[in-house]
């Protein structure tokens, strides 16, 4: 077949005007997210929980040191799940082994004791790193020399990744909060099997892709790479394997020792005037960054400008994932602590109305997406699609029971004593709706659910942004929406532990952080696949994760410190720096724009 048109197959049947394929990795990423997004939004309340309410009563600095460490573990695994699927297994492979992992590591979570939750974290940390990149290296190899598809492609999926968090914050939160934290935690685990199955039986529909690779298609993959092989010399594997194990380390030990007071830390010295801790991460960074370095001399110069640029991408990642991740950190503990979140009366049934639209148009809508798979999977992907159906079913009956028990409770819906004991709901005590702080959560998904379809048409549009732009633009948005949060908290007193700041500050955060969102995150998903040689796709996709690894311990790194600033100066004080680093980005990428231009070679 001729190479220009190896992957023209796929867009014979299409569904949207998307190979089919494509859909079915938007439902597995989808119940992946589910698991993920529902698991993360109750981890920090879960720690945070007094022992009365059955958590364990940690203070905020030791839970986000854990969590940043957690979300850093996820991404940075990704190396090790990106050079198994391109050396050893093969990408469907590595998919249903992090997918496997993943089942099992909610499995363990829902027993709650503490081996079982960092066994748990464990499992979830490598199973991610399995599924991730070689999600989207599938997606890469699908649309080979269909270039212009690529961003919308990448925008539908993100749809699948944020319809999973969406109804995972709101399920698993919702059941986490109200009726049991190992309640949450194992619901997450049952829609990761129900993705592992629905993937396992519908694999034949990529064709050749992510098979485990033979001799063959790795001499396949040289013949499309204009560089020589470059493998890696004994002295820069040490290197490498130095800066790594001094990295992990680092993540690692970094909340061991703050939980433990100081009784565990193996960096328990100092050199130059620095402590062990920041030794250890400086020597790790300035390692990768001479490798790095060195490594770019030895490419052709258009494949070197083009590995440069993404690594200037992923430098504004760092700082994009570390200002957005506020949301399950200090974002969701401002919702639980200083925000109004108990209506009663008009705003109760307001609330409820928008709540249980919000609930149903967005199942309905993605319901609508699995129909049109089912016309054209069904006849040759039955036991998949059933699969899948099962799975939806279950969505729609925990989602209903949930929306009966809120207005139940709320006092605006009555029901026999009979009925009410079958579907296992509380006697109503106080007519009055408490939003759980785990609920605006969903409201990033729900606006990218919204929102995903415009940007799609926008970037296949001949008014379609320079990358540059697009992290122009979503970096001005994220300090946008972090200038709200500090407005409406400007009214806090320094010190204060509570207080009762309208919801309408949470919703705009989450609103410009998702249009924010939109102009990034898929758009350097996209951009990775298409500036990285052909035989290192899931490799870069890894380099692309290990920046938004560090992003993500930053985030955490900013959360553990929350306390202090909202002590000295207030919190709002917090929410404003993290303003004018989001903006002083915006700025940056906008002024490089001819550079990376030029570095980029006419990739778009």
């Amino acid at each position: 077949m001729n190479t220009e048109s190896s992957t023209d197959h796929f867009f014979e049947h299409p569904v949207l005007g998307h190979p089919s394929g494509l859909f079915v990795l938007f439902f597995t990423e989808m119940w992946e997210r589910f698991s993920y997004y529902g698991m993360r939004a109750l981890l920090v309340l879960f720690f945070t929980a007094s022992i009365m309410d059955e958590g364990w009563g940690w203070p905020r600095e030791h839970a986000m040191a854990l969590f940043g460490t957690y979300t850093g573990l996820v991404y940075l695994s990704t190396m090790l799940g990106g050079y198994f699927a391109d050396k050893k297994i093969g990408y469907r492979y590595a998919v249903a082994v992090g997918a496997l992992l993943m089942t099992l590591g909610h499995a363990c979570m829902a027993l709650e004791t503490q081996f079982f939750i960092y066994l748990g974290l464990t499992f979830l940390v490598f199973g991610s790193g399995f599924f991730k990149p070689n999600m989207t290296s599938i997606i890469s190899e699908m649309y080979k020399n269909h270039e212009k598809k690529k961003d919308g492609a990448y925008t539908i999926f993100y749809m699948g990744v944020n319809a999973g968090a969406f109804l995972g914050i709101l399920l698993c939160g919702y059941l986490g909060e109200k009726v049991g934290w190992s309640i949450g935690f194992g619901l997450a685990g049952i829609f990761m099997l129900f993705g592992l199955l629905q993937f396992w039986f519908s694999q034949n529909i990529f064709g050749d892709i992510g098979l485990k690779p033979t001799a063959e298609s790795k001499a396949a993959q040289l013949q499309d790479d204009t560089d020589k092989r470059n493998p890696f010399s004994k002295w820069q594997l040490v290197l490498i394997a130095v800066s790594s194990l001094l990295g992990l380390a680092w993540l690692i030990n970094s909340p061991a020792s703050k939980i433990s007071g100081g009784d565990f830390n193996i960096f328990d010295f100092e050199i130059l005037g620095l402590g062990g801790n920041d030794f250890a991460i400086l020597s790790a960074l300035l390692i990768f960054i001479f490798l790095l370095v060195y490594r770019l001399t030895k490419y052709s110069k258009i494949t070197r400008d083009k590995m440069i640029a993404i690594a200037f991408f992923s430098f504004l990642i760092i700082f994009f994932w570390a200002v957005f991740e506020q949301s399950p950190g200090t974002l969701t503990i401002f919702a639980n602590d200083y925000t109004n979140r108990v209506l009663t009366g008009n705003a109760s049934l307001t609330f409820l109305i928008v709540n249980t639209l919000v609930c149903v148009v967005p199942l309905v809508i993605i319901n609508w997406v699995l129909l049109q798979l089912f016309k054209r999977t069904f006849k040759q992907y039955s036991l998949a699609n059933i699969i899948l159906s099962v799975s939806f079913v279950m969505i729609w009956a925990i989602t209903l029971w949930m929306l009966i028990n809120q207005w139940y409770q709320a006092g605006f819906l009555s029901l026999s004593d009979g009925f009410r004991e079958s579907l296992m709901i509380e006697k109503n005590t106080t007519p009055l709706t408490e939003v759980p702080a785990s609920w605006f959560g969903i409201l990033n998904s729900l606006f990218i659910i919204t929102f995903a379809p415009l940007f799609s048409r926008w970037w296949e549009s001949k008014y379609n942004p320079t990358a540059n732009m697009k992290y122009a633009i979503g970096l001005f948005l994220l300090g946008l929406g972090m200038a709200c949060v500090a407005f409406g908290a400007s009214g806090i007193e320094a010190g204060a532990k509570t207080a009762s700041v309208s919801m309408i500050w949470l919703i705009l955060v989450y609103l410009f952080h998702t249009l924010g969102e939109l102009c990034i995150s898929p758009v350097a998903l996209s951009l990775v696949s298409k500036l990285s040689p052909a035989r290192m796709i899931a490799f870069m996709f890894g380099v692309y994760y290990l920046a938004v690894a560090i992003g993500m311990k930053l985030a955490g790194i900013f959360g553990e410190n929350v306390d202090k600033i909202a002590n000295e100066n207030g919190i709002s004080y917090f929410f404003w720096m993290l303003t004018i680093i989001s903006l002083v980005l915006a700025v940056f990428a906008l002024v490089m724009q001819p550079v990376i231009k030029k570095l980029m070679h006419g990739v778009r």
